[in-house]
């Protein structure tokens, strides 16, 4: 098992000194003194509410001239403190501390009471060399150029944490989260080097897989761009420049373009808060499969770097005209049910033809109609997550799914990742473009029996979507 995958319970400092936010600073400081510690985590009621460090005391209090004897722990203090379940993995830890440009992170138990503390310098003493130290590399690359071979790298990662049996649920997560880091860092370069003057009145979002955090190794860019109503020309101008310079360089990286030209470099893909609310409620109006295609991804938006107000009022608004809005999500539906699941008489695989004869499509088979028909519920009783299993988890609390079909679901999705990336691995192992589809040739009986499994679970969720929706059988 990759270090990377282990609890941070296993590693966090159990000795944790702590304070209240109404305590004197003078006092927390002596605190801090007679423990040789940096850091006081502030609580209340046993739960974490703030930080205090030394750099707080040095930068807040010693370099302003401010009395510190005038001063309470919560004239100080960071808050709210970033917290982490002991129960999260280490690459998560990792994540949260290079995304929020922080050194330490509060340790908290099933109550959320605090249980731990654990560093940067922690996580690195586990294991000098491995994927967390790709994870600071791609925060600290130097340029842009360097951002290619840190991308090529994540590619080598994946290899070599399906071949020592990492569970597919955390490599897939480990891709979404390197992939982001490249992306964020991508664009604070070129903010740092090329467009200083750039506003900050915009957020850049990830669409469909990636915007849901479930890409594996095929996957190419689908993201937006959104800007507040009233930006100056001069701003859009150099926005729309942005773009283009950003979208250019993912590409350039090894970020495939999107074939249905689904990238903020194009004009149809970059929009003001207002024009992007006048263009779904276009798709809204006029349910084409190209709108409702449109629909479905922006759905599983997710912002990357950026203004969050912007980001959350463009779901507000998604999720304000499709919640138990059963005409276009009947619509949407009978879109999903045209991917007929590949099962003939007596529950045999069916196989593609031609050049495809002997293989299976595993997004087509079933990924999709997962993904799609867990969106569609979701979207229907108004859950914000955007990651399916998420999803799944949030229906079974209101009563949507009953968890027996939420783990049927949940096992299903995960097997067909797991055969959809295991054979995309084996194409660059090969020399040849990772895919989506599978030969059956290349699976033993067990393995067609789970993939057969996974399947009728497939067919069996299409056919109650089917009936919510009030469709009759297409597949």
């Amino acid at each position: 098992m990759n270090v990377l995958f282990m609890t941070v319970g296993n590693y966090c400092r159990r000795e944790v000194v702590t304070c209240a936010s109404s305590d004197r600073l003078t006092d927390a400081a002596a605190a801090m003194k007679r423990g040789n510690i940096s850091s006081l985590v502030v609580c209340e009621s046993g739960n974490p509410v703030g930080i205090l460090t030394d750099r707080d005391l040095r930068n807040k209090v010693v370099a302003c001239g401010i009395d510190p004897g005038s001063l309470s722990v919560f004239d100080v203090m960071n808050s709210p403190v970033i917290t982490i379940s002991e129960n999260d993995y280490l690459f998560e830890a990792l994540y949260r501390i290079t995304r929020h440009r922080i050194h330490r992170l509060v340790v908290t138990g099933k109550d959320g009471g605090v249980t731990g503390i654990i560093t940067d310098s922690d996580i690195l003493r586990v294991q000098a060399c491995s994927p967390q130290l790709l994870v600071r590399e791609i925060e600290e690359a130097p340029a842009v150029k360097d951002l290619k071979g840190l991308h090529q790298r994540v590619q080598g990662l994946v290899q070599h944490l399906l071949a020592t049996g990492v569970p597919v649920r955390d490599i897939v997560r480990l891709i979404a989260h390197l992939n982001d880091q490249v992306v964020i860092r991508l664009i604070e370069l070129l903010r740092a080097e090329r467009f200083a003057g750039l506003t900050d009145s915009f957020t850049f979002v990830v669409l469909g897989s990636e915007g849901r955090s479930e890409q594996t190794l095929t996957t190419d860019q689908d993201n937006a761009l959104v800007y507040a109503d009233d930006l100056e020309a001069g701003d859009v101008q150099q926005l729309e420049e942005f773009s283009t310079a950003l979208i250019n360089s993912l590409i350039a990286i090894g970020i495939p373009s999107c074939p249905g030209g689904i990238m903020a470099k194009n004009d149809q893909w970059r929009h003001s808060l207002d024009q992007w609310r006048a263009v779904l409620d276009q798709w809204f109006s006029i349910p084409t499969p190209e709108n409702i295609m449109n629909v479905s991804m922006f759905s599983d938006l997710r912002m990357l770097s950026g203004d969050t107000f912007l980001e959350q009022a463009l779901k507000e608004h998604v999720a304000g005209r499709l919640q138990g809005n059963d005409l276009y999500l009947g619509h949407m539906t009978a879109s999903l049910l045209r991917f007929a699941v590949p099962l003939g008489w007596f529950g045999r695989i069916k196989t593609g033809k031609g050049e495809h004869a002997g293989s299976v499509d595993l997004k087509r088979a079933g990924i999709f109609a997962i993904t799609e028909g867990v969106k569609i519920l979701s979207l229907g009783n108004g859950v914000q997550e955007t990651g399916t299993a998420q999803r799944i988890g949030r229906l079974v609390e209101l009563g949507v799914l009953d968890q027996k079909e939420a783990n049927d679901l949940t096992a299903s999705f995960y097997s067909l990742v797991y055969f959809r990336l295991r054979t995309q691995v084996d194409a660059v192992n090969n020399g040849r473009q990772p895919h989506n589809r599978i030969m059956l040739s290349d699976m033993n009986r067990m393995e067609q029996g789970h993939l057969k499994s996974a399947l009728e679970v497939v067919r069996s969720f299409q056919e109650n979507i089917g009936r919510r929706y009030q469709l009759g059988q297409t597949m």
